[in-house]
């Protein structure tokens, strides 16, 4: 709708997780390279928190898109699923039959498979995202792929992704074996006023936008107090400036312009 008044290729400010407009803040950039760290060294669990919409699954997926070829990956986003189709899911994901085996043959094809990986000197990441809605059952069984492993190195990389709530469950005296394997932790904390700038001039610059800033100051600072700094709510807010501007033939956003789009992202009557 508005892409073409603009002249964007792409709509700039789409919610979803696309790697293309992945902005690297300081702290998503910490991430970002202590996640590849992290699976190039075989170090084992790695925890990954931040809170709802800052980034950590674009964050993944980037990674995923970088990863060399002898890095085979999985990605589960679904955590209400039970031991059985967890694992399912798993060895689906790695190119594994699982049709009609129990728990157990599951265990021992992909024990196989990893180590047929490791005499090809390939790795195998499994990526959990949304970690912090698994149950401590699923997490014990989780932390035994762990055990999978040589004398000197692990035979698979597992990440768990998700909001702060992940720390609060890892914390629990029941998981504490779970705990103490994790090797790596990073957080990935909302963006600062002048990196919500940079933020939006970026998404403005990769969705073709080649002119001076959209947002004015006094918009920009409107949107971060709005949104505390949090991507996916920069998102919505700056897609309904945007829509906005269009409809009323304007080429800037003022934070005056603003106050109608964060009335109808909270839901009050105009």
């Amino acid at each position: 709708m508005y892409a073409a008044y603009f002249g964007f290729r792409s709509l700039p400010f789409s919610v979803t997780s696309d790697p293309g407009f992945l902005f690297f803040s300081q702290k998503h950039r910490e991430a970002y390279d202590t996640l590849l760290y992290g699976i190039e060294a075989r170090s084992g669990f790695i925890e990954i928190t931040g809170d709802i919409g800052c980034g950590k699954t674009t964050l993944c997926r980037k990674a995923l898109q970088v990863l060399p070829g002898s890095v085979k990956t999985a990605y589960i986003f679904n955590t209400s699923l039970t031991e059985i189709q967890f694992l399912q899911t798993l060895l689906t994901d790695l190119g594994l039959k699982v049709e009609g085996k129990n728990r157990h043959a599951l265990f021992q094809d992909l024990n196989r498979f990893l180590i047929q990986a490791l005499s090809r000197s390939e790795n195998v990441v499994l990526i959990i995202d949304e970690a912090q809605n698994l149950k401590v059952r699923l997490l014990e069984m989780i932390r035994m792929l762990s055990n999978l492993e040589t004398d000197r190195e692990k035979l698979i990389q597992i990440i768990l992704v998700g909001q702060p709530e992940l720390r609060d469950l890892l914390a629990r005296p029941e998981l504490k074996q779970l705990r103490q394997r994790i090797a790596i932790r990073c957080q990935i904390t909302p963006l600062d006023l002048p990196e919500v700038a940079e933020y939006i001039r970026h998404r403005l610059t990769v969705a073709g936008w080649k002119e001076n800033n959209i947002f004015e100051d006094d918009a920009v600072a409107e949107i971060w107090r709005y949104s505390g700094g949090v991507p996916r709510i920069i998102n919505l807010l700056c897609d309904k400036a945007l829509l906005a501007a269009f409809a009323a033939g304007q080429r800037t956003v003022a934070a005056s312009q603003l106050h109608p789009c964060i009335q109808e992202l909270e839901g009050i009557p105009q």
